[in-house]
């Protein structure tokens, strides 16, 4: 069985294809190594899998590919490429979250057509949507982004729709919560207070600190996508999340706790595109997917903080 992973190299991707190798898939990856994730690190989330037999790697941009050789014999196609940032994509950004994350989708998806692959997945975001108190978030409930990287990605989902009616391609999307753990991109919350943490400086706190979210480990999330792959259905959304809800001023007192080290707090503005609260109705993905999150917040911040350690030491 063979599987094309984007985003291959990144945080998500390299722990799913690590995850399919295991089951004895072979796994062509794709990466575009864009700027918002350290080369380096990068590079070391693909040492494990370059020595691998079953694995190939190809480093370019999706859209300037050739269809065929990336899609020759595979069943399944996991899509997690895209730019990702909420604060960062407002503006003259813009273009680039339209050309990585919708016309990057719809060249993957064009090329599907017509193949007979098994599944696609589609790594979409809670992003989708916006503002609400509407919570618990549900699959059929009002997306209304607040953010132009939102937008990017729910227009991404509106596409694996269309191809899922108009062509038959068996598509699924999954809107990932706030996703942590070990190899977390730089840029986000966790890795930034920890480093932050541990080299003793100034952790940065966006708002007041009582907006939540639904954070969600990295192999829960994994977890959730093979099942997407598996799953018999097509044309749906799922939302993956962790069930464990929390404040920022709350993990940072967890953080605290893991890391025997008194956080310095920079206190900051709330900045444009964030949400107050996330949370993931998951019951769809139970029924369907038999998702079950796995690993407790707790758990998972120790872990990731031991990553820390050992990228910054």
């Amino acid at each position: 069985m063979k599987s094309l992973v984007t985003g291959v190299a990144g945080f998500i991707g390299s722990h799913l294809a690590e995850r399919l190798m295991r089951e004895g898939h072979q796994v062509f990856g794709v990466d575009r190594f864009l700027a918002n994730y350290p080369r380096h690190l990068k590079e070391s989330n693909l040492s494990k899998l370059t020595a691998h037999r079953g694995f190939q790697f190809v480093e370019g941009d999706l859209t300037q590919l050739e269809p065929g050789g990336l899609l020759r014999d595979v069943s399944y196609v996991f899509h997690l490429a895209a730019l990702p940032g909420v604060r960062a994509s407002w503006g003259k950004e813009f273009v680039h979250y339209t050309q990585n994350n919708v016309l990057a989708t719809q060249f993957l998806l064009e090329a599907c057509k017509g193949t007979g692959i098994k599944k696609f997945v589609y790594a979409s975001s809670s992003s989708v949507y916006g503002d609400t108190q509407d919570l618990p978030m549900r699959e059929d409930g009002m997306t209304r982004p607040v953010s132009p990287y939102g937008v990017s990605k729910l227009a991404a989902e509106h596409l694996c729709y269309l191809y899922w009616k108009g062509f038959a391609l068996p598509t699924v999307s999954l809107r990932y919560f706030t996703v942590y753990g070990p190899r977390q991109r730089a840029d986000m919350s966790f890795h930034i207070f920890m480093r932050a943490l541990l080299r003793d400086e100034e952790v940065p706190l966006y708002d007041d600190g009582e907006q939540s979210r639904d954070f969600t480990f990295c192999s829960d999330i994994v977890e959730g996508t093979l099942a997407a792959a598996l799953y018999q259905g097509s044309g749906e959304i799922f939302n993956l999340g962790g069930g464990s809800r929390t404040t920022l001023n709350e993990v940072i007192g967890m953080l605290e706790a893991v890391s025997g080290r008194k956080a310095k707090l920079k206190r900051l503005g709330r900045q444009e595109g964030d949400v107050r609260h996330t949370a993931a109705d998951i019951s769809r993905a139970r029924e369907k997917l038999g998702f079950k999150p796995r690993v407790s917040l707790s758990d998972g911040l120790a872990q990731e903080w031991e990553w820390i350690r050992k990228i910054e030491g």
